[in-house]
């Protein structure tokens, strides 16, 4: 029997790249309606089938009176609607979407992509957020998870029962369209970062990582990938006039960044799961990346590639230094056990099959 399933999100570019298979999948016996902002991704969405309705969600900004527009807009539109299955996406569609669904008795699925700075820390807005998610996910079908931490602090602030929860490996990554490139030759080692440009992700530390190296005339460079979250312009700019670094901004394709690279890194502070890091290792490419949960699924330590501190440029130095000293066959050795890694746990059909498994869509 064919269902309407409503989508809310905050951006297309999260909901293409990464959940295009599971919305193909939906696709093939129901009808998907989509709620979010506005983006030029939304319409190869549209063209594979999806309706859109336009929904404007401040993705960062704490502004009562405009999240409580959002939620009557919510309430608004699951009543025009009237979906036989609500899934979310990031925080303020999973709190106020779901809040919205749990009012009105409709079935709904939030997805725990990751938990951000709110719960880095104890204090005001941790216990805000916690209460916030407690009420949303009161009565929801099933919550999601991308790492086993974040399961475990959602069942231990009883925030979420254990029964309505559920780990996937991430979104998974797709082995086809990210397959194994040819390793490159070349003295020069070329480091890849490719996220958005904020302190959280690590920056600072990659950065002051690659200093050292250089510093000491390590044969290296970086190229850095992302549209800017934060103020890093001046700081860019300075690193590109001293040479080894290279800014390409946002790139809707990435591939040909991973293609020409020795080795990508990501020494983020915490994240669901890492994305860049399992496409990257699908291409045949070591990882360094930080010791949290997020990260580390990605990486066999010392086989896969290299974890490190979070927040310790020191270590991360050590690490990137030990990767330089690797011969062409290590990393090319290193890169394709990657690649394995991803074949075996993080395969997207396997999760796309898991998900549809549990939302129970097709019957």
């Amino acid at each position: 029997m064919k269902k309407k399933i409503l989508i809310l999100a905050n951006n297309d570019v999260g909901l293409y790249q990464f959940r295009k298979e599971l919305i193909e999948d939906i696709l093939k016996i129901n009808e998907v309606v989509i709620s979010l902002p506005y983006g030029e991704l939304v319409d190869q969405l549209k063209e594979m089938g999806c309706q859109f309705i336009d929904t404007t969600v401040d993705r960062r900004g704490i502004n009562p009176i405009t999240d409580l527009k959002l939620y009557f807009g919510y309430r608004r539109l699951l009543k025009t609607e009237r979906p036989d299955l609500v899934i979310t996406y990031t925080i303020k569609p999973n709190v106020y979407g779901g809040y919205a669904c749990r009012k009105l008795g409709i079935p709904y699925a939030i997805n725990i992509t990751g938990l951000g700075t709110a719960f880095q820390n104890d204090g005001i807005l941790k216990k805000i957020v916690t209460t916030m998610y407690k009420v949303a996910c009161k009565k929801a079908k099933v919550v999601f998870f991308e790492n086993e931490e974040n399961r475990q602090i959602f069942i231990k602030e009883k925030i979420a029962k254990e029964e309505q929860t559920h780990r996937l490996n991430g979104a998974g990554v797709n082995l086809d369209k990210y397959q194994v490139l040819n390793y490159p030759q070349g003295d020069k080692v070329k480091f890849l970062f490719i996220g958005r440009i904020m302190a959280e992700k690590g920056i600072n530390e990659l950065f002051t990582a690659m200093k050292m190296l250089v510093s000491e005339g390590v044969n290296c460079e970086l190229d850095v990938l992302g549209g800017y979250e934060e103020n890093y312009k001046e700081i860019i700019d300075k690193y590109e006039k001293e040479g080894w670094l290279k800014y390409h901004g946002y790139q809707n394709d990435v591939k040909p960044f991973i293609e020409y690279c020795h080795c990508f890194v990501l020494p983020s502070w915490h994240e669901g799961m890492a994305n860049t890091n399992l496409e990257s290792a699908a291409s045949g490419r070591p990882i360094i990346t930080c010791n949290i949960h997020g990260c580390l699924e990605a990486v066999d330590d010392g086989v896969t590639g290299f974890l490190c501190e979070k927040k310790n440029a020191d270590d991360l130095y050590k690490v990137m230094k030990e990767f330089t000293k690797l011969s062409y066959e290590e990393r090319k050795a290193m890169g394709l056990a990657g690649r394995k890694r991803m074949e075996k746990n993080f395969d997207k059909r396997k999760v796309v099959e898991e998900t549809m498994n549990c939302l129970k869509i097709i019957q």
